[in-house]
């Protein structure tokens, strides 16, 4: 290894460790240990030394002086923030003793693991924890927050996470960001796309609210939210009625597009308006460009999944790139997700062997606040690292309910006091990843890479591996499996024969390049991880599962009937929750805003800039309000997690369960709005 926090000064290479696609090489400068500088590594072949403003001043976060240096016990009410400071023997020692108890009198499966990936690294996030919540028998978490309805809906299409490799979309022609707020969210696709546009591709973004990525587009087609999949199908319509289908590609790589084409046939433009409310000459223009254009690529966005319908959506979507043969031509095709290429060996990783009980519960977590205030037999223990539930699950108010239990006892490892660490009974100080050693894994590029420890850990602050090598020690377990070092368990992951993209990668090229490109080549020819290998536009597989079979417009559950769809977007200075609590990047977003139609407005007697009040059966919330186009009428828009007392959007939010994939329904609720 090489020690790179051993060496005072120096410029030392990097990853950024947010969730989110880009996952940029970095430079870290370092003056007399400490780091004073975060720039791109230029060298990077996707993310070339161009990073977004979260992580160039991520150092405002690494040694804010609100960050924890020691573990803490509590010692007044749960959200009181009465805290005093104990060594980690005592943390440890508590927690272990808690523990037992628990599972003397409960059972195992009375404590539950939350987490998600507050640091993307993959031993922080499903590595040492893992392999003790299973050794443990504790409840399971159904990791399904973020991206599971829309990678189902995907993978029934298209076999798993796999797409075109975003390099080769400089050769697009015709560009469309539908549902992703690119700009703020996936930075250097727009970069790519920039490049193609020099070159003659246009740009088209489809979304619900004229954000960063809408203002940049050739063309913005606003739409209402959860009515994706009826454009798609509305799309599919005219390329079959117009033949502007690839009927060749059709025939050799897809099953199911006879079937396909029947069934489009009720989609007409004016049947699809009614519902999306995009006008039907736009459905016509937006057709004709799709089936005339080529290569065409469509990069698929996490908004459209966080529906009720989320899944339908993706699948109906990722079926459009087939009908035009887009998937032969270079820079033609789709990326939801491209983590299928860089898939590891988790089973070494994770140690799901080690769950002696298979039919352990498994605990949605969305479902927080109903598994705490609800569940039977009741959950007793939390233990909350790389996420903060109670700013970012769903059902808010639920939550915090659930986490104020005076019999719940919590465990929180962070970075920060967070919101949810205000109601834990134990606080352990977490290291940042440049303190860490681990492996990432974009989920978007074709790039792996390693993190090697850079600067001195924080205070008294440990690791996610640490401290579950820790916690096994006391708990008594002498597997081997707890001993393992950062080193072995990352040898372990990579080493994995049933991906044959990884097959030349291994620990020493890693350590000795930073990065290495898995070895992709285009999907077709080829075969697909479906059932028959080809593109499935009919799924008997959905069939099998209680899905229709063919891409189907499914409306959204009935949230009550207040006037407004509501969807609290991300922004661009925070990612979920984190930095929401960082001065620097606070400044730079400025404050919550709540975007409205001039229509909307007009009706309710709300001018620009006016105090609103947002509200529902769920909770409510209050912020200032930005009247004009940038949505359609009926619906309303925020963005970003603020943490304030009168900001907390997931207050509003359903803790229904999408149709596929156990997935959130973050977007699909109703609210109203008054002036203040």
């Amino acid at each position: 290894m090489h020690s790179y926090v051993d060496q005072r000064t120096g410029v030392f290479p990097s990853v950024c460790p947010l969730d989110c696609p880009d996952q940029c090489g970095l430079l870290l400068h370092k003056k007399d240990g400490k780091i004073v500088k975060i720039e791109g590594d230029p060298n990077h072949p996707v993310t070339k030394g161009n990073i977004c403003n979260k992580v160039r001043n991520m150092t405002e976060r690494i040694y804010d002086e609100k960050r924890l240096k020691y573990p803490l016990k509590r010692t007044g009410a749960k959200g009181e923030e009465k805290f005093e400071r104990i060594s980690w023997n005592e943390a440890i020692k508590t927690i272990i003793s808690h523990w037992k108890d628990l599972i003397q009198t409960y059972g195992p499966e009375s404590i539950l693991p939350y987490s998600f990936y507050g640091n993307m690294g993959n031993l922080s996030a499903e590595g040492m924890d893992r392999r003790f919540f299973y050794r443990l028998g504790s409840s399971q978490l159904d990791r399904s927050i973020c991206s599971t309805a829309g990678n189902a809906g995907y993978k029934y299409t298209m076999g798993g996470s796999f797409g075109i490799d975003p390099e080769d979309t400089i050769h697009s022609k015709l560009i469309i960001f539908w549902g992703i707020n690119a700009v703020s969210t996936n930075m250097h696709q727009v970069v790519l796309a920039q490049k193609a546009r020099k070159n003659g591709a246009k740009i088209i973004v489809i979304d619900v609210h004229k954000n960063q990525t809408g203002r940049l587009a050739d063309w913005f087609i606003p739409i209402l939210p959860g009515t994706d999949s009826a454009l798609a199908l509305g799309i599919m319509h005219i390329l079959f009625a117009e033949d502007m289908v690839d009927t060749a590609f059709l025939q050799k790589y897809t099953v199911g597009h006879e079937e396909l084409r029947e069934h489009v046939v009720q989609y007409d433009p004016v049947t699809v308006s009614g519902i999306t409310g995009v006008p039907v000459e736009d459905i016509y223009k937006l057709a004709r460009m799709y089936g005339k254009i080529s290569p065409s690529f469509i990069r698929i966005g996490n908004g459209p999944q966080h529906h009720d319908n989320g899944g339908m959506c993706i699948r109906t979507i990722s079926c459009l790139p087939a009908l035009t043969g887009q998937w032969l031509v270079k820079g033609g095709g789709a990326i939801k997700s491209n983590k299928g290429y860089l898939a590891h060996n988790t089973e070494r990783l994770q140690r799901p062997d080690l769950l002696k009980n298979k039919h352990t519960r498994i605990i949605n977590m969305n479902l927080l606040g109903q598994a705490l205030l609800e569940l039977d037999p009741p959950v007793k223990s939390l233990f909350v690292y790389g996420s903060n539930p109670a700013v970012v699950a769903p059902e808010a108010n639920k939550v915090r309910k659930g986490l104020g239990r005076e019999d719940l006892f919590v465990v929180v490892h962070d970075l920060f006091l967070t919101e949810t660490a205000k109601y834990a009974d134990i606080v352990l100080p977490a290291t940042s990843s440049f303190e860490n050693t681990d492996f990432y894994t974009s989920y978007w590029h074709h790039y792996i890479q390693i993190q090697q420890p850079v600067i001195e850990r924080y205070g008294e602050s440990k690791s996610n591996t640490e401290v579950f090598r820790l916690l096994a020690k006391e708990m008594g377990f002498d597997d081997c499996v707890f001993n393992e070092t950062d080193e072995e368990m990352i040898m372990q992951a990579i080493d994995y024969p049933n991906n044959l993209y990884l097959e030349e990668i291994d620990y020493e090229t890693l350590v000795e390049k930073q990065y290495v490109k898995a070895k992709v080549k285009p999907l077709f020819p080829g075969k697909l991880p479906t059932p028959s290998g080809k593109i499935e536009l009919y799924s008997k597989k959905m069939e099998v599962d209680g899905y229709p079979p063919l891409p189907t417009y499914t409306p959204l559950v009935n949230d009550g009937d207040f006037p407004f769809l509501f969807v609290p977007g991300p922004n661009h200075n925070f990612l979920n929750s984190t930095f929401s609590n960082n001065e620097k990047h606070i400044s730079f977003e400025k404050e919550p805003r709540l975007h409205m139609n001039v229509k909307d407005a007009l009706a309710k007697g709300i001018k620009d800039g006016d105090q609103v009040r947002v509200w529902n059966n769920r909770g409510e919330c209050e912020m200032k309000v930005s009247v004009g186009e940038n949505v359609l009428p009926g619906v309303v828009v925020t963005q970003g997690l603020w943490v304030g007392a009168k900001q907390l959007v997931n207050s509003l939010t359903p803790d229904r369960v999408a149709d596929m994939g156990g997935g959130a329904t973050f977007f699909s609720g109703r609210v109203d709005v008054e002036k203040l």
